[in-house]
This record gives structure tokens, sequence and C-alpha cells, in this order.
């Protein structure tokens, strides 16, 4: 089985992981690019990872969730709640 048919079978929870990502930027009041800086990743990606919506789905490393709910300042798993 190919990575990319790996990823389809989780489309829904790859979108719902980029909106709870922006829900927790925005509660911050950080824009995509400061967001972005702060975790050290361009704006395109992270503008991809929140919106999901593309034919392509953007999958971020563990790295670089981790990173991300740190300068959140959430733990991980708030990320994958339901």
């Amino acid at each position: 089985m190919r990575t990319s048919e790996n990823k389809e079978e989780f489309r829904e929870q790859y979108r719902l992981l980029g909106l709870r990502i922006a829900y927790y930027r925005k509660r911050k009041g950080w824009t995509q690019e400061q967001l972005a800086d702060e975790v050290g990743c361009s704006w395109s990606f992270l503008s991809q990872l929140e919106s999901n919506n593309s034919d392509r789905i953007h999958a971020p490393s563990l790295y670089m969730l981790f990173k991300i709910a740190q300068v959140l300042d959430v733990p991980a798993s708030k990320l994958f709640e339901e």
C-alpha cells in the first residue's frame, strides 16, 4: 500500500487536526505567520496543514505536532480530542 493511500484513509482526522491547530492558534491571538515563525516552519506549510481541503493531504511529523502543541501551550493530546 502506498503512503498516499494510507493518508487518504484518515482524511477527516487530518482535516480535524488542522481545525484544532487553527482553533488554539486563534485562541492565542496569533496569525498563521506568527505561529509558523515560532514553530520554525513556513507559513504555507502551516496554512495547508490547517486547511487540509486540497486534493493533497498535508501530514505533519510527530516532531512538528509536538512543537506546535508546545508553542501553543496545549498538551499534544488536545490536538486529537474529539
